[in-house]
């Protein structure tokens, strides 16, 4: 399926390279984009430039796969695999800024499981695209959900909860530092719903 899905019929072998090669790219990029998003904590512009990134690579790919150079596909593969993997991170850290007090497993507990639908539905539908048509349509169709998904994340009001729920612990510890953690928790609890 993968060797028809990337248009390598009778390539099985570097079809699976090509997939060897989104899933180690991917996993760098999960790590150098949690990085920079702990240290950043810029959560939307980061989300929406690798998102869009995404976008852009999946556009490179499905263009590149006809080429007849090999080696281009898997530049854009890897590239493909660092932004579209490493957005993972940043959707589940962005998810929980904005869900927050609301728990972590929760937010991160649906956007799997979306993910996971969405992923079969997509799966599905790109597979008849492809048997009705060719690769190149059923990677358009894929490009298309990933520019409106763009388009919401960039509609996206960036309330960042748990960050300010973290100034005001640090502020209310400065002014009251004999609270416990359950005194302190409620404490910014209240701050956050006078603001």
């Amino acid at each position: 399926m993968y060797a028809k899905i990337i248009g390598c019929d009778g390539e099985e072998v570097n079809a699976g390279r090509i997939g060897l090669t989104i899933v180690i790219a991917g996993m760098v990029g999960s790590l150098i984009c949690g990085i920079w998003l702990d240290r950043s904590k810029t959560y939307k512009q980061t989300t929406l430039a690798v998102y869009l990134m995404s976008l852009v690579g999946l556009v490179l790919y499905a263009f590149t796969l006809d080429l007849g150079h090999l080696w281009v596909v898997f530049i854009t593969a890897g590239t493909l695999g660092f932004f579209m993997t490493g957005y993972l991170p940043l959707g589940f850290e962005f998810a929980v800024e904005l869900t927050y007090p609301e728990s972590e497993g929760t937010s991160s507990g649906l956007l799997n499981c979306s993910a996971q639908v969405f992923g079969i539905i997509f799966t599905i539908c790109q597979g008849k695209i492809m048997d009705s048509f060719n690769t190149l349509a059923g990677n358009l169709f894929l490009c298309a959900f990933l520019l409106i998904g763009t388009i919401i994340t960039a509609c996206i009001k960036s309330d960042l909860r748990r960050q300010l729920a973290n100034q005001q612990a640090l502020a209310a510890v400065s002014i009251k530092p004999n609270l416990s953690a359950k005194q302190l928790r409620n404490y910014t609890l209240q701050l956050q719903f006078i603001h």
